[in-house]
């Protein structure tokens, strides 16, 4: 590997039509940090590629994902693009064992997930997912509160993530209609916010849940046509974590006036409380009351902040988080989260909340 570490992105493109992520939060990103250089582009078409490459300032444009990931050049590979293609671009990149950052949801699926993070174990190399909560300085310092022991015991945990629903979609967004293709209040939003309870408090042992898509139809932007959708947008569920803590969660997606997320901790000896419009893109917020005290916010110490100080605020702020803690790893070693193994984790656990519904009943996760 260079002196730095050479990145080709997939999905990153400058024309109107793109999802935007890879353009407005992992570009940035990777141009503030100095251990990374974007060093390709690649695109569905030729003249996207050269036009994204030329903007973001990379070497190097690509409109075949098997030429950039056998690039020489290239030493990260990272996969930005609707999540039913994630399968097809991060698999060549595996078989080039090179390692891979895609985002999350890894698949549009529990199968197609673990079909990937087995690949990537065959091919011995590390991969990142998309779940910038976990790189959140407000989270990974509430992390560390509840492993010290700050607010004692946690007894239970209450977490609410209420979206608000867009309802007329162009071609751009409205495939997140259709459930198979996994990208959904459930599976983004929700996953997000679940991931980022299970970083602080620990796994689910078991969980109960209720599914359903209230919903059920949007329009098309530009042809004025109805779209049934059957994508879950609300999710009512209450589990136990492997350390007993009970959970209660519900995620919806509403037509007005969402309030975002909101995570409560109650301890034996305080109460944490986390908020943030949207947790995977941030900033979140930390309150914290010991005793009887009255609930104050409290700042992450800056030892929690991995990304330069001058890097503008915006959704790269998380992604970057998430980049630098992937650097230290590439380049000194380690092994830090979260990876394709913790991404199927959580696609289990969503999974098991759709069986839950479905078979209307508890199910056991370990």
């Amino acid at each position: 590997m260079a002196d730095k570490i050479r990145v080709g992105i997939v999905g990153a493109t400058v024309t109107p039509g793109g999802s935007g992520w890879g353009a407005n939060a992992h570009v940035p990103a990777l141009q503030a940090l100095p251990e990374f250089e974007l060093k390709a582009v690649c695109t569905a078409h030729e003249e996207t590629a050269r036009a994204s490459a030329e903007k973001f300032g990379a070497d190097l444009a690509f409109n075949d994902m098997s030429e950039m990931v056998a690039h020489p050049d290239v030493d990260l590979v990272s996969v930005v693009v609707r999540v039913p293609l994630h399968n097809k671009l991060v698999m060549p990149a595996l078989a080039a064992k090179k390692p891979v950052f895609c985002e999350w949801p890894l698949g549009a699926n529990l199968a197609d997930a673990t079909e990937m993070a087995d690949a990537a174990k065959s091919a011995g190399v590390q991969t990142r997912v998309g779940l910038q909560a976990q790189s959140d300085p407000a989270i990974m310092h509430a992390r560390d509160l509840i492993a010290n022991g700050d607010i004692g015991d946690v007894v239970t945990a209450n977490l609410k993530v209420m979206v608000g629903a867009i309802t007329e979609r162009g071609d751009g967004r409205i495939w997140q209609g259709r459930r198979e293709n996994g990208a959904n209040p459930m599976t983004i939003p929700g996953g997000h916010a679940i991931d980022a309870l299970c970083h602080i408090l620990g796994e689910f042992a078991e969980v109960s849940a209720r599914v359903t898509t209230r919903i059920p139809m949007w329009k098309h932007a530009v042809t004025g046509e109805d779209y049934p959708v059957n994508a879950p947008d609300t999710v009512t569920a209450a589990g136990v974590l492997t350390s007993g803590v009970e959970v209660a969660y519900q995620v919806a997606s509403v037509p007005h006036n969402a309030s975002g997320t909101r995570l409560e901790i109650y301890g034996s000896k305080g109460t944490l409380v986390l908020t943030s419009a949207s947790v995977n893109i941030g900033p979140s917020q930390l309150f914290l009351g010991i005793g009887k005290d009255a609930m104050a916010e409290i700042t992450p110490p800056a030892g929690y902040t991995l990304i330069p100080a001058d890097m503008a605020a915006g959704p790269g702020r998380n992604v970057g988080q998430g980049y630098a803690r992937l650097a230290k790893t590439l380049l000194s070693g380690g092994d830090e989260s979260p990876d394709f193994n913790d991404a199927v984790r959580r696609h289990a656990l969503i999974d098991a909340m759709e069986r839950s519904h479905r078979d209307g009943k508890v199910i056991k996760l370990v």
